[in-house]
């Protein structure tokens, strides 16, 4: 589809978050994993002429060749007060062309929306940042307090080579900076037929395993008891069948409460599942927080069909509550049994941190000037994010891209999925309270 210009949302109507916003997602940023990139310095290039145009000066970071990260500082009007890091990731995970209903790195205006690979994970927020500082250094003016503005390399393969690179070698960047805020969070939800926002005060630990499967090599026609890939197969189902136990942290006990008080039911009665189902399309995030979950994600085995292999591989996604770590692994051990090996890929913190303090207080403000009535409730990702690596220098993060989004959409399965999209007058909702929480926070 070509937009014509009388085209509500195109190319000559859109706003200047949706321009940046769909140019980013025209960067196939595409991170593979275990090394494998096409790299960001493209997109990390567009973004510091972004911020020099705004008078700023843009420190370019490579961990390794391709993989950028851009960082500038903006200096506040009170300098007295602790810096505010403010940051997005410029890399976006795989999308098969042959599942979506749109090229994925063509950032079309669709039906009111931007569509492609990145426009809500997290290319939108990206694009939110850029504008909002166009906005807040307008004529002069000047953010509240320091902001360090952070675009990072590498976080959808746990951030080794961005925003933990950045963190080991270079802390100095991040001096004087106290709270962040970054992605998923700041978006609304229906419940009751009423809108709210969920601020992510919290996250799950990050561990990716790989398990190891050995046997002998054979030819396809023998009968072969401890073949590979059935123990594998025997060790993936078990994991992948796991069915872990509720356990309520602070984040999603308060969260189920505020849910059970807006929807006037008793939470000892209805249990923590009915409740977040009842929250519509946002259970996709929140049923997950309730509990650790252990998702089997790629199979790796064999090269020839008459040839039982040696060795099977099985790729773990596993989120674990914050502080469960370790037992989650032992479990699992155990789970899998002596004979499969398993093998730590990554491993990084879970987060949770209070809903309360004059940042909380003042994006609670700000949602509330923008979207009177409508409540802001903590809730724990269930996912993880490049807060993660800023919490070693001790800056306490928080999920924050605004969205005022409609109710049908189902936003969770954006994350990662196809036709991923984002409304159009969600990205200046965004722009807007984000203008408006940096002039005066």
């Amino acid at each position: 589809m070509t937009a014509s210009a009388s085209t509500p949302g195109s190319a000559e109507s859109l706003d200047l978050t949706a321009e940046i916003a769909r140019d980013l997602i025209r960067f196939d940023t595409t991170n593979y994993g275990e090394g494998r990139s096409n790299g960001e310095t493209d997109a990390a290039e567009y973004v510091a002429e972004k911020l020099r145009d705004l008078g700023l000066t843009p420190e370019l970071i490579d961990s390794d060749p391709g993989r950028t990260s851009v960082v500038a500082r903006v200096p506040g009007r009170d300098r007295s007060k602790s810096a505010l890091v403010v940051h997005g990731h410029l890399d976006v995970v795989p999308a098969d062309p042959a599942n979506w209903s749109v090229d994925p790195f063509g950032g079309e205006i669709r039906d009111g929306m931007l569509w492609g690979r990145g426009a809500v994970d997290m290319k939108n927020m990206d694009a939110m940042i850029l504008a909002s500082l166009q906005d807040v250094l307008a004529d002069g003016g000047a953010p509240e307090r320091d902001l360090v503005i952070a675009f990072f390399a590498d976080e959808e393969a746990g951030g080794v080579l961005g925003s933990h690179h950045l963190v080991d070698t270079r802390p100095e960047l991040f001096a004087g900076a106290t709270e962040a805020i970054s992605e998923v969070g700041g978006y609304s939800i229906t419940l009751g037929g009423q809108r709210a926002y969920l601020l992510q005060t919290g996250e799950k630990a990050l561990i990716w395993i790989k398990l190891i499967a050995h046997g002998p090599a054979a030819h396809g026609s023998r009968l072969i008891h401890d073949n590979a890939i059935t123990r594998l197969a025997e060790a993936v189902a078990k994991v992948g069948r796991r069915d872990w136990p509720i356990r309520l942290t602070d984040t999603t006990r308060q969260l189920l409460g505020e849910i059970a008080r807006i929807l006037g039911v008793d939470p000892q009665t209805t249990g923590p599942d009915q409740l977040a189902l009842a929250t519509g399309t946002a259970s996709g995030f929140i049923q997950a927080s309730l509990r650790t979950t252990t998702n089997p994600t790629v199979l790796q085995a064999g090269y020839k069909h008459n040839v039982i292999p040696d060795r099977a591989e099985a790729l773990i996604d596993i989120r674990a509550l914050p502080g469960e770590e370790d037992a989650v692994l032992a479990e699992l051990a155990d789970l899998v049994g002596p004979d499969i090996e398993i093998v730590t890929i990554h491993r990084d913190v879970g987060l949770e941190t209070d809903f309360s303090g004059p940042l909380i207080d003042k994006i609670v403000q700000t949602l509330g000037t923008h979207d009177p009535g409508a409540p802001v409730l903590p809730y724990l990702l269930p996912a993880g994010t490049d807060n993660k690596a800023l919490s070693m220098l001790g800056i306490k993060g928080y999920g924050f891209a605004p969205l005022k989004l409609p109710a049908d959409l189902d936003f969770p399965a954006m994350f990662h999925g196809v036709d991923e999209r984002v409304p159009l007058d969600a990205l200046v909702f965004g722009r807007t309270v984000l203008t408006d929480l940096l002039s005066t926070y």
